[in-house]
C-alpha cells in the first residue's frame, strides 16, 4: 500500500511581489557596493526619530521599508516572508490592493514607532526594514488562510499559533524596552494594521455600498430635476416661442438635446 506523500512547492511569483523583491535586493547590494550611496540613502530615506524635521519628511515612511542596512539576516528573513506570503495575498486581492496593503502596514509600523519615541516611551533612533509590512501579511494570512503552516527554527507551526506567539513576544519586549523594542513596536503595528484591514472588510463594504447608493440617488434626483425644468421650458416654447427663453433655459435645452442625440457606434 502506498501512502500519500507530502509535497512542498515554491510559490509562483506575482508582479508586485517580484517588483518589491527586486527593489529590496538591489538597494541592499547598492548600499554594500557604494560607501557614498550607503551614506546618502541612510541620511535621506530611513526613518529618523531624532529630530522634528526628519519626522515631518513623510516619504521616509515608504522608503525605509526598502532599506535593510542591519545585516544579511535582516533582509533574508524579510524577503523570505515576502516570497512565501505575498503571492497568495496578491492573487487574492489583486496587485493594486496588495501593494497598498503592504506599504500601509509598513507605514503603520513607522508611525507607531515615531509616536512611542515622540512621547518618550522608547528612545529616539533610526529604523529601517520591511518587517512591519511582512508581519502585516502574516496577520492577514492568519485570518484569511488559517490552514497555512510556517516554519519557526525549522519547526512547522500553524500560522495562527505563530501570529499569537510573535504578538506575545513583541508585546513583552516593547513593554520591557528590551533589545530592538522600536522594531518590535513596528512589528506590532504592522500586524494590527493587517488584522484590521482584513477584519474590517464587511464594514468597509457596507460604507462603500452606502456611498454608491447615495451617489446613485443624487444622480437620479438631478436627472428628475433636469426633466422637470425641461418640461417647463418646452411648455414655455410652446406658449411663447423659443425667443422667450432665457440664456440659462437655452443652455438646458441644448444640453438635453445633446444627451438625447444617438451616439455613433465605435468599433
Amino acid at each position: 500500500r502506498q501512502f500519500p506523500q507530502m509535497r512542498f512547492s515554491l510559490p509562483k511569483l506575482t508582479p508586485v511581489v517580484k517588483l518589491f523583491l527586486i527593489i529590496n535586493i538591489a538597494v541592499y547590494f547598492l548600499c554594500l557596493l557604494s560607501g557614498n550611496f550607503n551614506y546618502y540613502i541612510k541620511t535621506f530615506f530611513q526613518i529618523d526619530a531624532t529630530s522634528t524635521w526628519t519626522k515631518l519628511q513623510i516619504w521616509r515612511l515608504i522608503s525605509y521599508q526598502f532599506l535593510h542596512t542591519a545585516g544579511i539576516g535582516h533582509i533574508f528573513f524579510n524577503m523570505l516572508g515576502l516570497f512565501f506570503l505575498g503571492p497568495t495575498l496578491e492573487r487574492h486581492w489583486g496587485s493594486k490592493k496588495f501593494a497598498i496593503f503592504y506599504l500601509s502596514c509598513g507605514v503603520a509600523g513607522g508611525l507607531f514607532y515615531l509616536f512611542l519615541a515622540s512621547i518618550g516611551f522608547l528612545s529616539a533612533g533610526i529604523m529601517v526594514g520591511a518587517s512591519g509590512a511582512i508581519l502585516g501579511m502574516l496577520a492577514a494570512c492568519a485570518i484569511l488562510f488559517p490552514h497555512f503552516v510556517v516554519f519557526i527554527f525549522l519547526f512547522p507551526v500553524p500560522i495562527r499559533l505563530a501570529a499569537i506567539l510573535f504578538t506575545f513576544v513583541y508585546i513583552v519586549n516593547v513593554l520591557s524596552k528590551g533589545p530592538n523594542a522600536g522594531g518590535d513596536a513596528a512589528h506590532l503595528a504592522g500586524m494590527a494594521a493587517g488584522a484590521v484591514y482584513v477584519l474590517s472588510k464587511s464594514w468597509r463594504s457596507r460604507v462603500k455600498l452606502k456611498y454608491q447608493q447615495q451617489r446613485w440617488q443624487k444622480n437620479i434626483n438631478e436627472q428628475k430635476d433636469i426633466e422637470r425644468k425641461l418640461d417647463r421650458i418646452l411648455q414655455k416654447v410652446h406658449d411663447s416661442g423659443i425667443q422667450s427663453l432665457s440664456t440659462q433655459e437655452k443652455r438646458i435645452l441644448k444640453m438635453a438635446t445633446k444627451l438625447q442625440k444617438p451616439q455613433p457606434n465605435r468599433k
